[in-house]
């Protein structure tokens, strides 16, 4: 088997059987699938193990966020790469043969999935994830239109976790998810230091999913996702970015969280965002968390010339939108 497919789950019951059937269908060669559940409080885990004839089912006795439990899928795959997928999503037939094909090169490190929105599926989810100068992360592509966007494989920043596929053999190499995020942005930080060492990171079109989104946290918007994801934000530029980098980017950066801050502000959110931002700084100087930071090596200079270059272009593609 060249894969297997990891699903992390976490109150799931009204999404993880549809998700499972949409794997069952899929065509092509046989595959794996582990799912993790994050001690779920529902009845995930009954279901789970009506299931364990098809899946392994890894389970554990407290929540250790998203990062944690696909780390775990991770480590207990036996195959090459490892295709990650969120439990609130269902698969065409052909996804998992679609994903292993897009990985065949060996400089792409990861490949992410056309996601279509479920409840709206006329409208893409996302087509893959970027990153730029202000110190956002954003799907690319979210709210375009199916059958006009996204058609076309192309070079992104990173995969969004939701659904992708990863080399085990690079992982090995730079490392699994940082679990110091425990969700949100680990898989922004994971394809960013896939490119520190010269890895690409591709959307392919030809493996398609269908999202419900926020399943776990709730909402689009809510004082989880918020907290940790500006908290995150600020450890991300932290861990990847060389001094240097920083303070050519710190003008864009210093912009970007006054405008997060005004537009969670008029939502109510801003001083959940704020406090976010504070603990990512204070995260910054924490000596358990400060080991994290990628350590700059002269071999990789020119990587990361290409990758300011990603920040400024990233930049213009979430101007124009």
């Amino acid at each position: 088997m060249k894969t297997t497919v990891v699903i992390p789950n976490y109150n799931g019951i009204e999404y993880i059987k549809p998700c499972l059937e949409s794997l069952y269908a899929c065509k092509g060669e046989p595959f794996d699938i582990i799912v993790v559940d994050d001690a779920s409080t529902d009845d995930s885990v009954a279901y789970l193990q009506t299931q364990t004839d098809k899946i392994t089912l890894l389970t554990s006795d407290a929540n250790s966020g998203f990062a944690a439990s696909v780390n775990r899928g991770i480590e207990a795959a036996t195959t090459q790469t490892v295709i990650l997928l969120n439990n609130d999503t269902t698969v065409e037939p052909d996804f998992v043969t679609a994903m292993v094909k897009a990985v065949e090169n060996e400089r792409v490190f990861s490949a992410s999935a056309k996601m279509v929105d479920m409840h709206r599926p006329e409208y893409i989810d996302g087509a893959g994830d970027f990153y730029c100068a202000l110190g956002w992360a954003f799907a690319y592509g979210k709210g375009k239109k199916t059958k006009e966007f996204g058609l076309k494989e192309r070079k992104i920043f990173s995969s969004c976790g939701g659904a992708a596929i990863y080399k085990k053999s690079i992982l090995e190499k730079i490392g699994l998810f940082d679990e110091a995020h425990f969700a949100y942005l680990e898989d922004v930080d994971l394809g960013y230091r896939a490119a520190i060492e010269g890895y690409k990171n591709v959307y392919t079109p030809q493996a398609v999913c269908y999202h419900a989104g926020s399943a776990s946290s709730g909402s689009r918007y809510n004082e989880f996702k918020i907290n940790l994801s500006s908290r995150n934000s600020i450890f991300l530029i932290y861990k990847n970015m060389p001094f240097l980098q920083f303070l050519l980017n710190l003008p864009f950066i210093l912009l970007g969280i006054m405008i997060k801050a005004a537009f969670f502000a008029v939502k109510g959110y801003g001083k959940i965002y704020l406090r976010g931002v504070i603990r990512g700084i204070l995260m910054c100087l924490n000596m358990d968390t400060r080991s994290h930071k990628v350590r700059f090596r002269w071999r990789n200079l020119g990587n990361y010339v290409v990758i300011q270059f990603e920040l400024w272009i990233n930049l213009f593609r979430r101007l124009v939108g």
